[in-house]
């Protein structure tokens, strides 16, 4: 660390679990552009990539100069924020038209998703706090983003992909939460939303992966499209039911100090909205529509106050950096 400057050395102490800002911020956007505010989603964007980059940058300087240090990150639920957060900038990129940058990302998660996976499977305990859910969160952005691009690529064998990826994820979720500590819901710092998050992303990669087989791609026939449906209304469903008690929870336990796992409550709620107004659409359900549009301005509420600890806790942590620099420098003279 010689020569470290306080914002490097203070950039160098974020955990794996700050990759869930660049998803909440990047799903966020999403909502935003569903619902028609171009300008507030492109908005939202810039400090996505912004922190994407920061964090692929750290990941990389870790996994070449602090290898030990990278392993040991690498095996914890965190981790797997690197793919979930890059499956969501693929997907909004996307529907920038931007398919070249997103087939890229999409490559970039491919490539990372069974390597972390298996890491942190590895390293699954009993109980967990909601972290452990990132696995279905992670397997089922790839499905989303898979689902995305197939249309518009042409890409039949992409969409099947996609499709395996999404009952893959379901399998997941269903192993996380044998693990799940219930008493993170009264007690979780913020990361127990992703129970919720993992359901409303696998409802999105359900609705998704029906809106692939249109004009250009028939993928499902009459049977599989009905089980693909009724299946996207369960999540749903379920989804918006542990929001309810999640969102019941922070009224009577409340936690309002910053944490930046708090950035894993922004993110489900932020994706619940965006399932409610993608399957608005393909299921044909106009009310989810506005159901979705309220969700949203929740999750963009959300977004700023956690945002605006966010930068209060990085003053701090500049500060106690800027004040540790001269110790650190005397102690290498």
């Amino acid at each position: 660390m010689s020569g470290t400057s306080p914002l490097r050395a203070w950039w160098a102490q974020r955990p794996p679990a700050a990759g869930a800002a660049v998803m909440a911020t990047g799903i966020v956007s999403v909502g935003l552009h569903l619902r028609g505010h171009e300008f507030l989603s492109r908005l939202a964007l810039v400090p996505a990539c912004a922190a994407w980059l920061g964090l692929a940058l750290n990941f990389v300087f870790l996994l070449l100069r602090e290898r030990p240090r990278w392993v040991a990150q690498a095996g914890t639920p965190g981790a797997l924020t690197a793919v979930a957060a890059t499956t969501v900038l693929g997907t909004r990129f996307s529907q920038l038209g931007w398919q070249v940058v997103a087939q890229a990302l999409l490559a970039l998660a491919a490539v990372l998703w069974p390597a972390l996976l298996c890491l942190v499977v590895r390293h699954w305990g009993r109980p967990m706090p909601g972290a452990v859910f990132l696995g279905c969160v992670a397997t089922q952005g790839l499905a989303v983003l898979g689902a995305t691009l197939a249309p518009v690529s042409s890409a039949a064998w992409l969409a099947r992909a996609a499709l395996v990826l999404f009952w893959l994820g379901l399998v997941l979720y269903l192993v996380a939460l044998i693990r799940f500590d219930l008493r993170q819901v009264a007690l979780g710092a913020g990361d127990h939303w992703i129970a919720a998050g993992a359901l409303a992303i696998s409802a999105l990669a359900g609705s998704k992966l029906l809106a692939a087989s249109g004009p250009r791609l028939r993928l499902w026939n009459d049977d599989d499209s009905g089980v693909l449906r009724a299946v996207t209304v369960a999540l749903l469903v379920f989804d918006l039911a542990l929001y309810v008690v999640l969102l019941a929870a922070e009224l009577g336990w409340p936690r309002v100090r910053y944490d930046v796992r708090r950035w894993a409550t922004v993110f489900p709620m932020g994706m619940t909205a965006a399932a409610a107004l993608s399957a608005a659409a393909v299921l044909d359900v106009p009310w989810l529509r506005g159901l979705g549009q309220v969700l949203l301005w929740i999750a963009v509420a959300a977004w700023l106050a956690v945002a605006a600890g966010a930068v209060g806790s990085a003053r701090e942590g500049l500060r106690s950096a800027a004040a540790e620099e001269p110790v650190r420098s005397t102690a290498r003279r």
